[in-house]
């Protein structure tokens, strides 16, 4: 089960997919660490999704709220359907004080970690860009580092599946914090590698400390973006999806239960597919909050990367957004 006494949004946050085991809470560099995904084996709903109070919302995300679709009861192995969550709604998120760019601390720094094909290299740079223009926020590329930094005390061998991987807490305690450039309001780790968080998991997607701003994602379950294009983007989408949710919990951002939003916990991969690369209106509020950012110029933003980009879907929800924002 997970610890009920760490929340969140002032916890280190792990966004993970666990295959198999299910683990009570850890900790990793001196901050805690729960599980969002694992095996329970316990599908009764604990958490039932509610509408929130929009009407406390500010007046131009009030006027989004039409274009969201809330989201419905958990199905069997979704995330609601094993995990107790009571949602956090934009007053509630502004009264806790979150993670906010502010003064010299602006910049989202992404840290390649280990080896990349061209094609992979490709895709984290389009990743840099995208959280750039998610976020509003000036985003740098650090060189590579080597895995190597990785000692073998922090790696395995799968014991049933063979392949080899990196001790996500690992990565974050003695890679990463030590590493934070003093202007960062977020450092997160892209890796090919797959990645475990310690003893009782099989694997993770990722891994956040919110208290030390790192966090570190691999690539490596996304499929093959090298067979052909539709891999490629598919590949691209899952990295998307993947950073910006990571980043969004280390601005404090708890996940959504809401409507269907880039914000929602995930069981699984089919389930975090299901996921929209947007955010529905009370977490674009959070987000506007802690960043500064203009929605309309994100939105704009957003709409020509989906474009030059290949993600008719999302361009075409944008662009919606764009106009409700217009409408008097």
């Amino acid at each position: 089960m997970l610890d009920r006494n760490v929340r969140p949004a002032v916890a280190a946050v792990l966004w993970a997919i666990a295959a198999a085991w299910f683990v009570s809470a850890g900790r990793a560099g001196g901050a805690p660490v729960f599980p969002e995904a694992a095996e329970s084996g316990d599908e009764r709903p604990r958490t039932v999704s509610k509408t929130p109070d929009n009407s406390l919302l500010p007046p131009q995300f009030r006027k989004l709220v039409s274009l969201h679709k809330p989201l419905g009861p958990p199905q069997p192995g979704d995330w609601l359907a094993s995990h107790e969550e009571s949602g956090q709604t934009y007053t509630e998120y502004v009264r806790g004080r979150p993670v906010r760019a502010e003064g010299r601390r602006r910049v989202i720094y992404i840290q390649p970690l280990g080896d990349f094909s061209p094609t992979e290299r490709k895709i984290v740079e389009l990743t840099a860009e995208y959280m750039g223009i998610f976020f509003q926020l000036p985003v740098r590329v650090r060189g590579d580092l080597s895995l190597a930094l990785v000692p073998q005390r922090a790696r395995r061998k799968h014991p049933a599946w063979g392949m080899s991987q990196v001790l996500s807490t690992y990565v974050l305690s003695d890679v990463l914090k030590p590493r934070l450039p003093p202007d960062a309001v977020a450092m997160i780790a892209l890796t090919t590698s797959d990645l475990w968080p310690g003893e009782g998991w099989n694997f993770v997607f990722g891994q956040a400390s919110l208290a030390d701003r790192v966090g570190v994602w691999s690539m490596h379950r996304f499929g093959d973006p090298q067979k052909n294009e539709d891999a490629f983007r598919l590949t691209l989408r899952r990295t998307l999806a993947t950073a910006t949710h990571e980043t969004g919990h280390m601005f404090s951002m708890e996940h959504c239960i809401f409507y269907e939003c880039s914000m929602c916990g995930s069981n699984s991969l089919p389930e975090a597919d299901h996921c929209p690369l947007w955010l529905c209106p009370q977490c674009l509020a959070k987000l506007c909050y802690a960043t500064g950012a203009n929605p309309q110029k994100r939105f704009k933003d957003l709409i020509a990367f989906a474009k030059a980009h290949g993600l008719p879907r999302e361009e075409e929800f944008w662009q919606k957004s764009l106009d409700a924002l217009a409408q008097k």
